[in-house]
């Protein structure tokens, strides 16, 4: 298949900027959906679901063949999903509750193929330890108004507040969208036109990433 068109099915603003460092083409669209938890639903389940109706809903909406890029993002610790924060109080709750312990990011990614229905779907897992932050600290940041659109009510990107300490996993999917993880699933479709994924993600991040190869090289992270 030639790719024509490559769709973003996603109001996230931080999934286009990241997409948009790559040099690939997309038209953006922003995409509602209920993400509400199903009963008894795992975490990984959870996030697959969400990026996968994302990707759907948005093939309803286009008329024309190509790929629909969709991605689902959460923060998980001790098996409780974290979704974005309803307030501050909520996001200083969270916040609380994730001082100085591990959770997963979890990361979910779609590439649904328009002219049959095909689809392509991963998850990236990443290990978070986050700081010992005061607080005073967590006050401040909530008060930036930063975490309301973040799941788990966090950027890891965040340089004043910086929650997370020692990370080694893949910056970019924490963020939102794990660029190695689509590099390596686009270059399965003919007519893509391949990129050194790691190069331009490490660049705008600032970040040796210790994975890329792995991922590059097929490993499933997650």
């Amino acid at each position: 298949m030639s790719i024509d068109k490559i769709w973003l099915a996603s109001a996230s603003p931080r999934r286009r900027q990241i997409l948009g460092w790559t040099g690939i083409h997309f038209n953006p669209l922003s995409m509602n959906i209920d993400e509400s938890e199903g009963e008894g639903e795992k975490p990984k389940d959870y996030v697959n679901r969400l990026a996968i109706e994302k990707a759907r809903k948005a093939m309803d909406e286009i008329s024309s063949d190509g790929l629909i890029v969709a991605a689902d993002t959460t923060v998980v610790l001790e098996d409780k999903i974290m979704g974005k924060p309803m307030n501050r109080a909520e996001a200083d709750r969270m916040l609380t509750f994730l001082r100085n312990r591990k959770h997963e990011v979890i990361t979910a990614l779609v590439i649904l193929k328009v002219s049959d229905n095909s689809l392509i779907s991963e998850c990236c897992i990443s290990p978070i330890q986050m700081r010992d932050y005061t607080d005073q600290e967590i006050q401040t940041y909530v008060n930036t108004g930063d975490p309301l659109d973040k799941a788990g009510a966090y950027a890891i990107q965040h340089s004043q507040f910086n929650p997370v300490i020692n990370f080694q996993g893949c910056f970019a999917s924490v963020m939102g969208m794990p660029l190695c993880h689509l590099e390596r699933n686009l270059r399965k479709f003919d007519g893509y036109q391949r990129r050194e994924m790691q190069i331009i993600c490490q660049k705008f991040l600032d970040y040796t990433c210790p994975i890329h190869q792995r991922v590059m090289d097929g490993e499933n992270i997650g």
